[in-house]
């Protein structure tokens, strides 16, 4: 008997995998792998080269090569140390400056005050005082009050009634002041008279008077003894003995405090009228021993030889 061999038949409801061609599972990663490549140099093309001068403007240091992310680099922070350094001191100065602007506008705020009402103080009062001398300006009546200037003698001022601590409150152009009170009088003080002027270097001989010597720095005595004494009408030069004979001494005839005057006037300026040694009244005065000043002399026996009745002077 024959045997028959029968086909199987896939069920109907699972169907047959399609076969993919191995070339399109092997050019496909290849694609993927191109596209990868291409975007990433593109991006790498597009970003911006980097600019040194940045760099190092910034104050951001970059890292050595072959160095790795977390090294740290010292320079860096050691500027960014000294820049918030300066900083806050900057601050700090400014904070000061601020503080000071404002205590300068609190105390210009306090004057205006004080200022008026001293003003009203002084319009109530109504009265006026003048100084008798020249007297600090004071800025409050207590020992630790600032000076703020000076007023003359005999200049009247406005008073406000108040008085402390031995001074008193006084308005100078609208401004408050303290002065010491005992210098403050209701009455106008007279001037005190003037002192003449003493005698000086210099002037005009006008009593006719003249002189014949062998030293310029002679005439130039004689001349100022008769500007600044013009009753002194006497002087002898030219004698046969000494330092007459030599031409370098005159005798001044004077006597008594106009002498003395004229001695001491002489021996003030000894320098500018080239004189070495002055005689009066039997006492004498040397450069050479200028420190002990007028010395004693020995009794010569008579008025004029101890120089009672003239004053003596020798130049070099």
């Amino acid at each position: 008997m024959a045997q028959h061999r029968h086909k199987r038949e896939a069920p109907a409801t699972t169907p047959r995998p399609s076969r993919i061609p191995r070339s399109v599972l092997v050019s496909a990663p290849l694609a993927v792998v191109a596209t990868l490549s291409a975007v990433t140099m593109g991006v790498l093309a597009a970003e911006p080269a980097t600019n040194d001068n940045l760099l190092a403007s910034s104050g951001t240091s970059q890292p050595a090569a072959g160095a790795t992310a977390d090294t740290v680099d010292d320079s860096a922070l050691r500027r960014r140390s000294e820049t918030t350094t300066v900083s806050r001191s900057q601050i700090r100065t400014a904070a000061k400056a601020e503080a000071a602007a404002r205590k300068k506008i609190a105390a210009a705020r306090e004057d205006r005050s004080v200022n008026r009402k001293a003003r009203q103080l002084a319009e109530k009062v109504d009265d006026a005082v003048w100084t008798t001398d020249v007297l600090n300006l004071w800025d409050g009546p207590s020992e630790a009050s600032d000076k703020l200037g000076v007023i003359g003698a005999i200049k009247q001022v406005s008073v406000t009634g108040r008085k402390q601590a031995g001074r008193t409150q006084i308005v100078i152009d609208g401004q408050s002041r303290w002065v010491t009170s005992d210098y403050l009088s209701a009455e106008k003080p007279k001037p005190e008279p003037k002192e003449p002027a003493g005698p000086s270097l210099g002037g005009v001989c006008s009593n006719g008077s003249s002189i014949d010597a062998g030293r310029a720095s002679l005439y130039s005595i004689h001349d100022v003894v008769c500007a600044n004494w013009p009753s002194v009408t006497s002087y002898g030069t030219w004698r046969g003995d000494g330092e007459h004979g030599q031409g370098r001494a005159i005798d001044i005839m004077v006597s008594g405090e106009t002498g003395w005057a004229i001695a001491n006037f002489l021996r003030t300026n000894y320098a500018s009228l080239g004189i070495e040694y002055i005689i009066y009244s039997q006492n004498i005065w040397s450069v050479e021993r200028s420190g002990e000043g007028w010395r004693g002399m020995s009794d010569r026996g008579s008025t004029t030889a101890n120089h009672y009745d003239h004053v003596h002077v020798t130049v070099y």
